[in-house]
C-alpha cells in the first residue's frame, strides 16, 4: 500500500524568491541541500561551471525499501517539473547534456521519464544494474560516464555534477514558485499495523516527528527492534521523538533483533555502509560482543578522522584476508556492512572459515520481505541504455 500526501498546508506567503537577481540566488535563498542524504548545499555545487558538461541526475534510490524517490518520478506533473528543475539546473552550471541514473527495474518510472524528456535531445537515461551502492556519487559518474574518479576527487573533476532526483524537482519549485526548501518526500517503512508494505509521503513539513509519521503509516505493529532514520545501510537509530530534516529519506521499524548470547563477533565495516560506531551498536543489540575490528580492502581514509571512501564502489576484488583476520582474533560471527559485489566476495570465503554471517541491513530486510545481502545473483552491468 503506498499512501501519498500532497501538502495541503502552506505558510500564507513564501519568502520573495522572485526578487533575487538570478536563478542560482534563487536556488541559495530557498536552502537547497542535497535531498538524498549528503546534505551539500545545492547552490554552492550548482554555482561550478562545467564549461559544457554533464549534470547527472541519481535517480537510483539504492537504498531498499524506500520508493519516494519513484514515486516522484512515475506521478506525470512531478516527474515533468523535475525535468523543468534539471534544465535549471544546467543552465545555471552551463552544462550541456543531462542523464538520469535510475535502476532498470524501476520500469513504470522509466517509462514515465522517457515521455518526459521526449523532444529533449539533451537528455539522456542511463539503466543501472540492482546492486548497492549505484547511488553512490562517484559510481555515477563512473557508470554514466565511464571515468573512475580517485577517492579524494569530486565530480567536478569530470566537468559534472550529480544531483537526487528530488533535489532537482525543488529546484524548479524555488524558481517557479518561489518556494523555500521547509519538505521533503518521504518512505516510511517495517513492522506496521496493516503490513510491511512502503508508505510513501510527499512534502512533509520539515521537522514532523518520527512519531507522527509512523502513526499515519498505521502505527507500529508490536514489539520491534528499532526504528532506523534514512536506509537500511547508512542510516541510523533514532526514536519517536526525533525531527523529519531535509535529509531524511527514510523511517524504517524493524523487527526484534535475534540474541547471540554473549557470542563473539567480528566487524567488517565497508565505505559504503554503516560507520564502526553504527556496527558496534547492531552488536550490542543483538547481545554480542566484538572481538575483532577490520576494513574494507577498498575503504582508504581520505582525511584523517573523516568517513572512508570506497577506491570503486560496487566492485569488490575479495575479503578472504579481512575473514581470515577475524577468524584468527576468535570471531564466530562477522557483522558485515558491505555492498551487493563485496558481500558477495565475503560469502566466498567466510563459510569455508567456519564463520556465521550477518550483513547489518538483516533485522530490515526480514522485516520488509527483501532478499538478505549475500550472494549476488544479478548482473553488475546492464545492457540497454536510452
Amino acid at each position: 500500500m503506498i499512501v501519498v500526501v500532497p501538502d495541503k498546508e502552506q505558510p500564507e506567503e513564501y519568502v520573495k524568491l522572485e526578487k533575487m537577481s538570478s536563478k542560482l540566488d534563487m536556488v541559495k535563498a530557498a536552502g537547497l541541500v542535497g535531498m538524498g542524504g549528503a546534505g551539500f548545499p545545492t547552490g554552492v555545487k550548482l554555482g561550478t561551471d562545467l564549461q559544457g558538461g554533464y549534470i547527472l541526475v541519481n535517480a537510483a534510490e539504492c537504498e531498499p525499501g524506500l520508493r519516494h524517490n519513484m514515486v516522484q518520478l512515475e506521478t506525470k506533473e512531478l516527474c515533468e517539473k523535475t525535468v523543468r528543475g534539471v534544465e535549471y539546473c544546467m543552465e545555471i552550471s552551463n552544462a550541456a547534456k543531462a542523464i538520469f541514473a535510475i535502476k532498470a527495474k524501476n520500469e513504470a518510472a522509466v517509462k514515465s521519464l522517457k515521455e518526459a524528456i521526449k523532444g529533449k535531445p539533451a537528455m539522456s537515461i542511463h539503466l543501472l544494474p540492482d546492486i548497492y551502492p549505484m547511488g553512490e556519487e562517484r559510481a555515477v559518474v563512473r557508470e554514466c560516464l565511464d571515468i573512475l574518479l580517485e577517492p579524494d576527487k569530486l565530480p567536478s573533476a569530470a566537468q559534472a555534477n550529480v544531483c537526487n532526483v528530488e533535489s532537482v524537482l525543488r529546484v524548479a519549485e524555488a524558481v517557479e514558485d518561489c518556494k523555500p526548501c521547509f519538505s521533503k518526500n518521504m518512505t516510511v517503512i517495517g513492522k506496521l499495523n496493516g503490513g510491511n508494505a512502503p508508505h510513501v509521503f510527499m512534502d512533509v513539513p520539515i521537522g514532523t516527528s518520527v512519531g507522527d509519521l509512523i502513526e499515519k503509516a498505521g502505527g507500529i505493529e508490536g514489539e520491534y527492534g528499532e526504528i532506523v532514520m534514512g536506509g537500511p545501510f547508512t542510516g541510523q537509530p533514532t526514536t519517536l521523538e526525533s525531527p523529519v530534516t531535509k535529509t531524511t529519506g527514510g523511517i524504517i521499524v524493524t523487527v526484534p533483533f535475534p540474541d547471540l548470547h554473549g557470542a563473539p563477533v567480528g566487524i567488517l565495516i565497508c565505505a559504503c555502509g554503516g560507520s564502526e560506531t553504527r556496527m558496534r551498536d547492531l552488536v550490542a543489540k543483538m547481545n554480542g560482543k566484538v572481538v575483532s575490528v577490520t576494513f574494507c580492502k577498498q575503504a582508504v581514509e581520505v582525511k584523517p578522522g573523516a568517513p572512508r571512501k570506497c577506491e570503486n564502489p560496487g566492485n569488490c576484488p575479495g575479503q578472504a584476508e579481512r575473514c581470515l583476520t577475524m577468524k584468527k582474533e576468535g570471531s564466530e560471527y562477522i557483522l558485515i556492512g558491505n555492498c551487493s559485489d563485496c558481500s558477495n566476495t565475503v560469502m566466498g570465503s567466510a563459510p569455508k572459515l567456519g564463520l556465521k554471517v550477518m550483513h547489518q541491513t538483516d533485522h530490515v530486510c526480514r522485516t520488509i520481505g527483501h532478499k538478505l545481502y549475500r550472494h549476488l545473483t544479478v548482473s553488475k552491468t546492464v545492457e540497454q541504455n536510452i
